[in-house]
Order: structure tokens, then C-alpha cells, then sequence
């Protein structure tokens, strides 16, 4: 298999598309309850990393499911994809229902311990009651896409996320605002328009997969009882994904936490700010998780000296996209952040932070492009090491600033050049070649 530039885009792309679209969920969240008011916009964030902090938990497994996914596409072993498949899908929709019943049971105790405001925790509550309904669809969601991107037939994610996001975009203007009859909810509605553009994606997963894809030669829903002989060895890789990304994004919400404590001001600026961030990782994370895809196929193939070549030229393509488009972004700042708000106030807060988040992504191309071929290796317990590392410097880092410092808000957001150095570090790994003997 050669993997040209154009091939390599031709994967990456659909990952892409599908990634903006989700991203567009995000936005059209933050870009509504802006003009709802400065408390809704920051509840949405905290919110929002909440629920992501539990979600990463699922997606870290359909991860580590697509690393053995795509091994075994590249050992032609398609008729093994399938059990990898279901046995995924079941053990995601358990892990759906605990983490469902606990954040009902739980997530008002917690929150209330670390929110000071009053309106910002009801309103984060109300977002979250209604947002967790989520975890069943988005989780089962996260498999296809597994399956799609470990195969390389990546089509269908472009298809799939326009028809998530155009549901979203719409059902927000109804319930937010409470048009075409509808009540108006505010940020519930956010959290409930959210939920049910999750389970249209699923149905149309499901629905173009039964219609579209050889089904029977994956043989993709042919085991339909938990296998622990099969689900034991997945878990073995996928584990350390999911503990990998809970602990990234624990320490987002810390961050976010951090920022509520210096007043809901601090708090809508950060909301913006990591929105705009968000959108512009989508293309390192497109890329990162191609990246991830290609060097299993090719360490399946028997082809691991290809590995550190395909990351730089990865990193080459990234680069060639998100610095025009960070560069943009900082010439043009107040354009780009009248997309979230009408506030003049919030606009001229908010840009010194901008700023100082561009600059990271020098670092935070290369570095995530190695730190996912890491996973892509199967030494996920590795991958895990270095993000424990990683977030322990930036979590401390942070502290530091916050409480002992009092930092402004730009000045924390330096935060991010230390964790994106702290990852980069995993080239050294990569560069050692001991990985070459990991069997999954």
C-alpha cells in the first residue's frame, strides 16, 4: 500500500469534514447562548467539558478499537473486524448506562463543590441533565466511525456529520429560542438539540451500513453477545486510550475551573477562546488520527520502518493548512470572535488569549502527530505514560499561575505551549524503534 500525499488526503479528508461538522454542534452552541447571556456561555463550557471528560472515556476505546481494526485490515484479516466490531458496540452501550446513572446521581454533588457561582451551576446542571442522554448514541457512533477510518473507507464520515450538524443547527434555533412553536428553553435546549443530533447519526450510520457496505464480508453483526475472549484483548489496548484521554480532559476542566474562579468574565473569554482552539485541532486531529490508522496498516504489513517518514509527512501536510489559517485568525481576531459574540467588551477581552493559544500550535502539529502514532503502535500503556507526564506539568503549571500567581487570563493560556512541548517529546519514542515488537 503506498501512501502518497494524495492517498493520504483522500483518508484524511472525510475525517476532517466529519470532525468540522462536530465541531459546528460546538459553535452553534456557543454562538447562540452568547446572545442568550455571558452566564449561559460559560455553563456551556463547563458543561461541555464535563460531559467530554466522561465521553473521551467511550471514545478512547473506540480508539484503541480502531488500532486493531485497521492491524487487522492490514493483515487482510477482514472477516476478524467484525467481532472487534460488536463486541465494542456492547461494551460501549454498558459503559453508556454507568456513566449515565452516575452523572444523574453524582455530577450536582461535585459540581456544586467547585462552582462558585450560583447562576453558572444551575445553568451547567441544566445543560448536563439532558446532554448525558448523549453517551448511548454518541458512543455507538464512535464504533462506526472506528470501523470507517480503520478501513480506510472514511466516505461516509463527510455524509454523516453534515446531516448531524445541519439537525443540530436547526433544533437549536427552535429550542433555544423557542421558534416555530416550540418552548424556549435556553440552554437545555442546547443540551436536548445536542442529544438528538447524536441519535440521527446513529440511525444514519446504521441505516448506510445495512444498505451500502459488505457487511457480511466484515462479518459485522454477527456476534451479538458479550465474547470476553474477543473484548479482553480490545480492552487491553483501548484501556489506556480511555484513561489517556479522561485525564486530557480532566485537565481542561480544571482549566475551565480554574478560569470560573476568576469570574464569569474569565470564564465566557476561555469559552471563546478554546472554541477557536477547537477549531483549528480539528485539522491536527484529523491528521493525528490518520496518522494513528496508517501506521497499524503498516506495521501489519510488515512495513514498520515506513512509520517515522509517514509521521513528518503528516506533519508537513498539517502544517501546510493550520498555520495559514492560525495566521488568519490572529490578523483578524475581532472578526473571528463576533462569530460567538456581540459583546464589545467580551471581543477586546478576549484577544490577547487568542493570541497566545495560535502560537501553541507550532508545537501541537508535531507533538499530537506522534503522540497518536504511538497508539497507533498498540503501546497505548506508553501513550498513557507520556500524557500522565504531560498533564501533571500542565496541571501544575496552571495552578501555579491561577492561585499563587493570579495570572491574567492570556498569561494561563501559555499553559498550552507546556503541554504541547511535554507531548512532543514522544518522537524520541518513535525514534528508538522498540515499538517494532509490540503484537496486538
Amino acid at each position: 500500500m503506498e501512501f502518497s500525499n494524495k492517498h493520504i488526503w483522500k483518508i484524511t479528508f472525510p475525517v476532517l469534514v466529519s470532525l468540522l461538522m462536530e465541531h459546528a454542534i460546538s459553535l452553534t452552541d456557543t454562538a447562540y447562548l452568547g446572545r442568550v447571556g455571558e452566564v449561559e456561555l460559560g455553563a456551556s463550557a463547563l458543561a461541555g467539558v464535563f460531559y467530554l471528560v466522561l465521553y473521551m472515556l467511550g471514545f478512547g476505546f473506540s480508539v484503541g478499537a480502531q488500532v486493531m481494526i485497521a492491524r487487522r485490515n492490514g493483515e487482510g484479516a477482514h472477516d476478524r473486524i467484525g467481532a472487534i466490531f460488536m463486541q465494542g458496540c456492547l461494551f460501549l452501550f454498558l459503559l453508556a448506562g454507568i456513566l449515565f446513572t452516575l452523572s444523574h446521581l453524582y455530577a450536582p454533588l461535585l459540581l456544586r463543590g467547585l462552582i462558585e457561582s450560583d447562576a453558572v451551576f444551575q445553568a451547567t446542571i441544566d445543560y448536563i441533565d439532558w446532554r448525558v442522554y448523549g453517551f448511548f448514541f454518541s458512543f455507538i457512533s464512535a464504533m462506526f466511525r472506528a470501523f470507517y477510518v480503520g478501513t480506510t473507507h472514511t466516505k461516509i464520515l463527510t455524509a454523516n456529520s453534515l446531516v448531524m450538524v445541519g439537525t443540530n443547527v436547526v433544533l437549536n434555533y427552535f429550542l433555544i429560542f423557542g421558534k416555530c412553536g416550540f418552548p424556549e428553553l435556553g440552554i437545555k435546549g442546547a443540551a436536548i438539540a445536542s442529544s438528538i443530533s447524536e441519535l440521527v447519526s446513529l440511525l444514519f450510520f446504521i441505516i448506510y451500513t445495512l444498505k451500502r457496505v459488505d457487511y457480511q464480508k466484515y462479518r459485522l453483526f454477527s456476534d451479538r453477545r458479550f465474547e470476553w475472549h474477543t473484548l479482553k484483548p480490545i480492552l487491553s489496548v483501548s484501556i489506556w486510550i480511555m484513561i489517556q484521554n479522561g485525564l486530557a480532559f480532566c485537565s481542561w476542566f480544571i482549566f475551565f475551573i480554574a478560569m470560573e474562579h476568576h469570574g464569569e468574565r474569565p470564564l465566557a473569554v476561555t469559552n471563546v477562546v478554546r472554541s477557536i482552539s477547537s477549531f483549528l485541532f480539528l485539522f491536527v486531529q484529523s491528521f493525528a488520527s490518520t496518522s494513528s490508522s496508517l501506521v497499524s496498516n503498516l506495521i501489519g504489513m510488515g512495513e514498520g520502518d515506513r512509520v517515522l517518514p509517514l509521521c513528518r509527512r503528516m506533519i508537513r501536510l498539517s502544517y501546510a493548512i493550520v498555520l495559514p489559517l492560525a495566521g488568519l485568525i490572529a490578523l483578524f481576531p475581532e472578526i473571528v470572535l463576533r462569530i460567538y459574540t456581540d459583546n464589545e467588551e467580551l471581543i477586546a477581552a478576549s484577544v490577547p488569549s487568542l493570541w497566545v493559544m495560535l502560537s501553541s500550535y507550532l508545537l501541537a502539529v508535531p507533538g499530537f502527530i506522534f503522540f497518536m502514532s504511538v497508539s497507533g503502535t498498540g503501546n497505548t500503556n506508553v501513550a498513557l505514560r507520556f500524557e500522565i507526564c504531560s498533564i501533571s506539568v500542565y496541571t501544575a503549571y496552571v495552578l501555579w499561575l491561577v492561585w499563587f500567581r493570579e495570572a491574567d487570563v492570556a498569561i494561563c493560556w501559555t499553559s498550552e505551549l507546556v503541554y504541547d512541548a511535554m507531548i512532543l517529546l514522544t518522537y524520541f519514542y518513535l525514534k528508538r524503534g522498540t515499538w517494532k515488537l509490540k503484537r496486538i
